[in-house]
């Protein structure tokens, strides 16, 4: 199918990000297409069982009128909610993303972008399906999917002895067996903790001395008025910087670049949830301060050689090595752009620098989410950055979309859509 069809914006990706920044163009009554798989990252790359982070009131997903919040999605199943006292499950927020799918997005279709060329007025996008069509904006909103990262040391395992903590949904696998979980933070300690559940005789190795985890908050307990001041509360947990980074992502944008790339890499380092202590602590082998130093496959066995940070050695001999360690933008990895695109992206540090109306410096080519992280803050990585993208975004293409075409009903905007 060759459609020649002129698309106002296409969104490429189905997370919290693409799903609310589509419900605000639908409701602008643009024409607009998104694709992907709803909640994918979340429904097929995070352990079963597994709990948020992240507070319940600072996991909507967002639509302009604000009908359908988490905690309406809650209400209406019977789950229990609270905005900060209960821990969201990995299952109840999957499944409220597939119900705003199917309330606020119906549109979406679940297929997959396989090429995002330039074209005379604006970009030419190819389907799996073999559809082509053309669309004046293409709004990029793929999360952390094709961004997972191994350290060096690893990367010539073979792939039946190390792998990203990405690629396990499911822990059962792992029953009986001994694995080293490597990283820190909450993918790592989520992991390990779930993994000891499954039966799995699982070491944890990580680079810092302890392990942080959220402070739990005392349910009925009101802070002083010094305890708001000095850690005042945000989507992104207590504390002054959390506050601005939460709450002022556009002055964040003005900061000097040097600084914005400082913040980002350090404000929030690795932590797990409050929840997470007992399912790890005195219950999983613990080898901080760790570093790994040299690898060798013997026997079918990694040989993990560590050093401390003292200079003391030890070896951990493993069946199979996860990498918890994170994601890293990189659009070099983006094999779905023309080179013409991809060398046309000015990036810093593998991340895209955007104008603050998320625009590169491809005009019509936008990115939210996880690799806006560079230009607007820690926000971008959290599902609460995507009610302010969504809202802004829409905002600031109002005036281009306006000089485009003749704005049409909420109706036929759908009608379009399909």
């Amino acid at each position: 199918m060759n459609d020649r069809t002129m698309i106002d914006t296409t969104i490429v990706g189905a997370g919290p990000y693409g799903l609310s920044v589509a419900a605000y163009l639908r409701n602008l009554g643009v024409s607009f297409r998104i694709f992907g798989k709803p909640m994918d990252s979340w429904f097929s790359h995070m352990p079963k069982g597994m709990m948020l982070k992240s507070d319940g009131f600072a996991s909507n997903i967002c639509d302009p009128e604000g009908k359908f919040t988490l905690q309406q999605f809650c209400a209406e199943r019977g789950i229990e909610y609270h905005n900060t006292d209960v821990p969201v499950k990995l299952d109840t927020f999957t499944q409220y993303g597939l119900a705003f799918r199917e309330r606020m997005v119906p549109d979406l279709e679940e297929k997959m972008v396989t090429r995002i060329e330039k074209s005379a007025n604006g970009f030419r996008l190819t389907l799996d399906t073999g559809e082509s069509f053309d669309s004046r904006r293409v709004v990029l909103a793929i999360g952390i999917t094709h961004f997972s990262y191994i350290p060096e040391i690893l990367r010539e395992l073979p792939s039946d002895l190390v792998s990203h903590s990405y690629a396990h949904q499911e822990t059962e696998p792992f029953r009986g067996r001994h694995v080293v979980v490597l990283g820190g933070g909450s993918s790592a300690i989520d992991l390990a903790g779930l993994l000891k559940q499954a039966g799995a005789d699982v070491h944890m190795v990580a680079r810092q001395d302890a392990l942080k985890f959220h402070e739990r908050k005392a349910v009925g307990v009101k802070r002083s008025l010094w305890e708001q001041i000095r850690r005042p509360q945000s989507g992104l947990g207590p504390g002054l910087m959390s506050r601005f980074c939460s709450n002022f992502p556009l002055v964040f944008h003005r900061l000097p670049e040097s600084r914005r790339l400082e913040i980002v890499r350090t404000h929030l380092g690795p932590s797990g949830g409050w929840f997470a202590r007992d399912m790890v602590m005195g219950k999983v082998p613990l080898h901080l301060g760790q570093n790994p130093e040299r690898v060798e496959v013997l026997d079918g066995k990694v040989h993990l050689r560590l050093r401390g940070k003292d200079g003391s050695k030890q070896e951990i001999v493993t069946e199979h090595v996860i990498a918890a360690t994170g994601y890293r933008v990189n659009l070099e990895r983006l094999k779905f752009l023309s080179p013409q695109l991809q060398s046309g992206i000015k990036t810093v540090n593998g991340s895209p620098k955007l104008a603050t109306n998320f625009e590169s410096s491809i005009p019509g080519l936008y990115f939210v989410g996880v690799s806006a992280a560079a230009s607007f803050g820690p926000l971008m990585r959290f599902a609460y950055g995507a009610g302010f993208t969504a809202k802004h975004l829409t905002e600031c293409m109002k005036g281009s979309l306006a000089d485009s075409h003749q704005p049409v009903s909420a109706e036929r905007a759908v009608a379009v859509t399909k």
